[in-house]
């Protein structure tokens, strides 16, 4: 079984809600268990436009290759009504796959740790809550003017 972390987004629709049933989903992916995740933060769309996303991560435990937990992923956006009509669209439903155990992946499907993971206040900051050993104070700090607010 490895640890793998997974950003949670979403602007369109009720966008609390699409996580709540994500981190469900999440957790009946076949061979996987959502340990926990973090608070939900509002954050101001990162290199986009369109309204704010509720963002969180979560914590997986699974014993699905990356590649096919990946797979899944994509899936559950699909499921959600996610559509890609151009770079950084808002979105139904965004999962990303940012960490797996301590793999490195380089490959033309899939880079992991994530390629952008630490230029992300919403990535960062929710990260930092669940396992602060695995974020750096700097790049914290590097993103410390990126909107991003913890909700109740």
């Amino acid at each position: 079984m490895v640890l793998a972390y997974v950003g949670l987004g979403a602007n369109l629709g009720n966008a609390r809600q699409a996580l709540q049933l994500a981190l469900a989903d999440l957790d009946r992916l076949p061979h996987t268990r959502c340990r926990r995740h973090s608070a939900f933060y509002r954050t101001a769309p990162w290199q986009a436009g369109g309204p704010d996303f509720v963002n969180a991560v979560a914590e997986l435990q699974t014993s699905l290759t990356a590649p096919h937990l990946l797979q899944a992923l994509l899936a559950l956006e699909d499921q959600a009504g996610r559509q890609r009509p151009y770079p950084n669209a808002p979105r139904t439903l965004d999962l990303d796959l940012l960490l797996y155990g301590a793999g490195r992946i380089d490959s033309p499907g899939l880079t992991v740790p994530h390629p952008r993971w630490r230029e992300r206040a919403f990535v960062l900051v929710p990260l930092a809550q669940l396992v602060p050993e695995r974020v750096n104070p700097v790049d914290l700090a590097n993103v410390a003017n990126q909107s991003i607010e913890r909700l109740p």
